[in-house]
């Protein structure tokens, strides 16, 4: 990229940042009882429907439930990346109700605990997260990691199995993850993709759908990029690798989902292919 357009890029992009920071409201829970670690979509039942398909979307929310109380971190983090993967929500709800599949979704912040990450896995509650210290969870000994795992991991994965479980029972569930990954690094490096496929041992849907995708001329398309797809123990190892299930997990750059015109655009433009690529495995109707 020529340095005028790049350094024009970089305005965009920290504009966009500061929008997003000043229209970010907090959400407020009064009451525990108020809150819920997940949020279920149910499968269509109209002809059509891809009853047998579920989407996930680990990182939708950068709520704080109010017994985890402050993270300690300024207003503008909470807004970007590291709270949750920004746009990914509404995508998924586009894609829900656009193919009448079901969908799981976290209510709570990867601050509070990341839900794609093993249980065991150390980055599991981050203390330091792309330069920025988490205050309120600095001294976040094994106890209260194990009680946020109880708490709020655990029930997203258990909702996550029942889902799985219940479209296993009549058909042949496929499992696609919806995220969102930040246009540069930290240190001002441009990514070049405009989404990126991520996978591991199972190729059967990210073959076709990477060349849905490169077919299109607008578009950058990573083979498990911008990270790769070879983590074990995340929500795709857990509850697609190990049990056979055809999957994909999907990273959208999120400055191209911020709002909600970009989230439905993304919605409408994914749509017609997962249709494609589930007909052609023999996955395209409701179990």
């Amino acid at each position: 990229m020529e340095q005028a357009g790049f350094n024009q890029s970089m305005v965009n992009i920290v504009a966009s940042l500061r929008r997003a920071a000043a229209e970010y409201k907090p959400r407020r829970m009064s009451d525990q009882t108020e809150f819920s670690p997940v949020e279920t979509i149910a499968p269509g039942a109209a002809p059509g429907d891809l009853g047998n398909l579920l989407l996930l979307c680990d990182h939708a929310s950068n709520a704080v439930p109010p017994d985890v109380g402050d993270l300690g971190i300024a207003h503008q983090d909470m807004a970007r990346h590291i709270a949750w993967d920004v746009g990914a929500r509404g995508v998924t709800l586009g894609l829900a109700d656009r193919l009448g599949a079901g969908a799981v979704m976290s209510c709570f912040s990867r601050l509070v605990i990341d839900p794609n990450r093993g249980e065991r896995d150390p980055t599991i509650l981050m203390k330091l997260y792309d330069g920025t210290i988490i205050e309120g969870n600095r001294h976040a000994g094994p106890e209260e990691k194990a009680r946020r795992v109880e708490a709020y991991w655990r029930p997203y994965h258990t909702a996550i199995t029942t889902a799985v479980d219940a479209i296993e029972a009549e058909g042949r569930p496929a499992i696609i993850s919806i995220h969102s990954f930040t246009p540069y690094l930290k240190d001002g490096v441009q990514r070049p993709w405009h989404i990126g496929l991520l996978w591991d041992r199972d190729d059967r849907i990210k073959v076709p759908l990477f060349d849905l995708l490169q077919a299109e001329p607008d578009l950058v398309v990573g083979d498990n990029q911008p990270y790769s797809g070879q983590l074990g123990g995340d929500s795709m190892w857990t509850h697609a690798t190990s049990r056979g299930i055809p999957h994909v997990l999907i990273e959208i750059r999120n400055d191209l989902i911020e709002t909600p015109d970009g989230q439905a655009a993304w919605a409408d433009r994914l749509a017609p292919m997962f249709r494609t690529v589930l007909a052609g495995l023999g996955l395209a109707g409701k179990p």
